[in-house]
């Protein structure tokens, strides 16, 4: 199967995959894909854009997703996103919480097929960086394949060329976001038959996956592994998928060369954007999983956790956690 440029993403993750947490995510992993946080229309028309959309060179290739449902706004917030350096702009149709429902997009898009399909014609008019959505395979209680079918077949008809397809459905009443992730079964073989019905299309799937051998097994199927909290919790997980999924046989950066490589990009945003706009913890609280499975990684954790040092706010204390690490090792 012939795999796209996004064989490989991290997921768009809700106050985890922020600028700091994919800066630090692009030292393990010079290839994957990476997303923002999802950004509402409003926020960018209506706040500070250089707040939602500043991010450093090093994170390409990098998408903004944009949450919103009115093709206007979608249009000209892509274009913002665009203007910023963004090479590819993606729809959330797949978060499930109340707070997006009550701003009507998010996973409710799935049910009106047709306002998705004018709100990507809107945003590809807008740019010309690739206009990409992200979806569940159904909502509430219909795990109908025609319905996910339909959806992908309208919103293809618009232009959209790449579909992320978290393969779960979305409840959209009595679940909470943490429980959508979770209760609704897994259903991937609905991913594999949609790449099957629309083979010119991508197809990247998302929801559950946790090891390389997954990730192997799915890309004998679709075009592209989306990965989330897996990602996050044990990041150094991502150290191996250049060689392996990209045949790029440059070495990965160790742990600690990782740790490193960061000391000067915190110092540099704590002297930009400290002490008010940012302190230490703003940053470190990604790298907690670093050295997750590892013997020490417990005093690790409790080195960068301990409010005393980061109020200090030196960035030294990534190598004092790492020495923690090696003598309780």
């Amino acid at each position: 199967m012939k795999h796209s440029k996004r064989k490989l993403s991290v997921a768009p993750m809700m106050d985890w995959t922020d600028r700091h947490c994919r800066v630090f995510h692009r030292h393990i992993t010079r290839h994957t894909w990476l997303y923002t946080e999802m950004v509402t229309t409003g926020a960018l028309i209506h706040g500070d854009v250089e707040r939602h959309l500043r991010y450093d060179d090093i994170e390409h290739p990098v998408a903004l997703q944009l949450g919103g449902s009115d093709p206007a706004d979608l249009a000209k917030s892509a274009r913002l996103g665009e203007q910023w350096g963004y090479q590819e702009i993606n729809l959330n149709c797949g978060c499930p919480s109340e707070r997006v429902q009550r701003g009507a997009f998010g996973a409710c898009l799935m049910g009106e097929p047709q306002l998705v399909a004018d709100c990507v014609k809107a945003m590809r008019d807008a740019v010309s960086v690739d206009v990409t959505v992200k979806h569940r395979i159904g909502i509430d209680y219909n795990e109908e394949y025609g319905f996910v079918r339909d959806f992908i077949g309208t919103i293809a008809d618009a232009g959209c060329n790449t579909f992320i397809v978290h393969a779960r459905n979305a409840v959209l009443k009595g679940l909470s976001p943490k429980e959508n992730r979770e209760i609704p079964p897994l259903r991937y073989e609905v991913a594999y038959a949609l790449k099957r019905e629309f083979p010119d299309l991508e197809i990247i799937i998302n929801g559950g996956v946790k090891t390389d051998d997954e990730i192997a097994r799915h890309l004998e199927h679709v075009d592209g592994v989306m990965i989330g909290r897996e990602a996050y919790h044990n990041p150094y997980l991502m150290a191996g998928w250049d060689a392996r999924f990209y045949g790029d046989d440059a070495p990965a950066k160790t742990r600690e060369q990782v740790l490193e490589a960061m000391i000067p990009y915190i110092a540099d945003q704590l002297r930009r954007y400290g002490p008010l706009g940012l302190r230490l913890n703003g940053i470190t609280r990604h790298m907690l999983g670093l050295m997750a499975g590892l013997p020490g990684a417990r005093a690790y954790r409790q080195c960068l956790s301990d409010s005393r040092k980061l109020a200090e706010g030196k960035p030294e204390l990534l190598l004092e956690a790492a020495g923690r690490l090696r003598q309780a090792a």
